[in-house]
This record gives C-alpha cells, structure tokens and sequence, in this order.
C-alpha cells in the first residue's frame, strides 16, 4: 500500500502544477552600462556645458559662433556641435564626454573639419579629445591643436 501511495505521487504533484498560475511578470529596471556614464567631477562646470554659448573654429570666424547642443541621457552628457560660414567651411563634433571637471572635459567622438581654411582639406578622427580652460578664458579649447595635417586648429566651446 505504501509503494501504491508513492508510486501515484508525481502523478497528483503533476496535476497540482499544471493548475497553479503562471508567476507574475516583474518589470526591470532598465540596465545601464556604467561605463558609458559621464563622470562628472563638478556640476557647475557641467551646467555651465549644458547652457553653452556656442562653437567656434578659428579658420571660419570668431564673431560667428556655431552651435552646440548638450544634453544629458540616462548619466551620458551628449554633445553635437557645428560651425559653417557662407560658401565653404564646416565643423563638425559629435560625441559623448566621458569626464567633466572644474576645468577641462573629456570627449569620446569624432571632430571633422571640411574645406577650412583651404577649399579640398578634409581632417576627421574618432578617438579621445581633451577641452581645457586656460588663462581664465570664457571657453574650453581643445588641446589637440595639430591632429590632422600639421596645421594648428583652435576649436572653442563657449560658456
């Protein structure tokens, strides 16, 4: 009578699964990636990026200012910023920062700079850039003057 008891065991367990409900659906938090977060070391400096005054290329003009849009998603700090004047000439960044301090910031993208100062030149790269403020000016510049062809482009953000 026991083994009888037994052996129908799996059998009733079997059954009492089938009708129980399945378990509720838990939503997740959305994953991010920790590395991709912008690491911010002061906030001003980062309101101050966020409310930019705009970009600048010293072959196309300093009175002209291209714009630069940032903006945070999810931890990121996202930047996308350009410059054109009339005819040829253009500036290009777009990228992520990966780092803000009191004084300078740190940015994971491309910088393209066509026809400027010379119509036909073209210089592009996607790797790290550095931006600084030095000598108390109202901008960052980037730090990598000559990463192209040998000539010395200043590019600007303002704030």
């Amino acid at each position: 009578m026991r083994i009888a008891l037994l052996a129908g065991l799996p059998l009733v367990l079997t059954g009492c699964a089938a009708s129980l409900p399945p378990p509720p659906v838990v939503p997740t938090a959305p994953v991010t990636d920790a590395a991709s977060e912008t690491r911010v070391l002061d906030r001003s400096a980062l309101a101050r990026l966020l409310a930019n005054k705009g970009v600048t290329l010293q072959w196309l003009s300093w009175d002209q200012r291209g714009t630069a849009f940032v903006r945070e998603e999810n931890g990121t700090v996202r930047l996308t910023a350009s410059q054109a004047k009339t005819g040829a000439g253009r500036l290009f960044i777009d990228g992520r920062v990966t780092e803000i301090g009191g004084d300078h910031f740190t940015l994971e993208g491309t910088i393209r700079i066509e026809d400027a100062p010379d119509p036909g030149r073209r210089c592009e790269a996607t790797r790290s850039w550095h931006f600084a403020v030095t000598q108390n000016r109202p901008y960052w510049r980037l730090r990598e003057f000559e990463w192209c062809d040998g000539l010395t482009d200043y590019i600007d953000i303002y704030f």
